[in-house]
């Protein structure tokens, strides 16, 4: 059975068109110049809107409020895309991380116990969104 290479080009010695797959290194989805240039625009657009919403008015990030779902879920598809190692995914760095969490979680306890939760699910919540918090700030210091 023949072996098959990852590449899809010929670089062999007598390619006249050796330089036209250079940005191109497996056969994934993500390894290629242009996939890591797509999944950069995606990190820039998740941070944009992590950045947008926690430099905004704090009412939009209370529990209740549609950013402040969006904030914790854009952090954790953050976190993914990093842990899966590709090209292309820029984290901010752990200090601003750091002072989204403490902008968060300051409204958090500011108006979780005006929504009336149930028991238990306000410390069990607080223990996810600080450790996803935290977990993106751990990712982000690795670079």
């Amino acid at each position: 059975m023949p072996v098959v290479s990852a590449r899809w080009w010929d670089d062999g010695p007598d390619n006249d068109d050796v330089g036209r797959a250079m940005g191109t290194w497996g056969a994934g989805n993500f390894d290629s110049d242009t996939a890591a240039d797509h999944l950069s625009g995606l990190v820039e657009r998740l941070v944009a809107e992590v950045g947008e919403a926690m430099g905004g008015d704090p009412v939009g990030i209370e529990p209740d409020e549609y950013d402040g779902v969006a904030v914790p879920c854009n952090l954790e598809l953050l976190l993914l895309l990093h842990e899966r190692g590709w090209v292309g995914v820029s984290l901010p760095a752990p200090e601003v991380v750091r002072g989204w969490r403490d902008a968060y979680l300051a409204v958090w306890e500011r108006t979780i116990d005006g929504m009336g939760p149930a028991d238990g699910f306000k410390d069990e919540r607080r223990a996810v969104l600080v450790d996803t918090f935290d977990r993106l700030a751990e990712a982000a210091a690795e670079r």
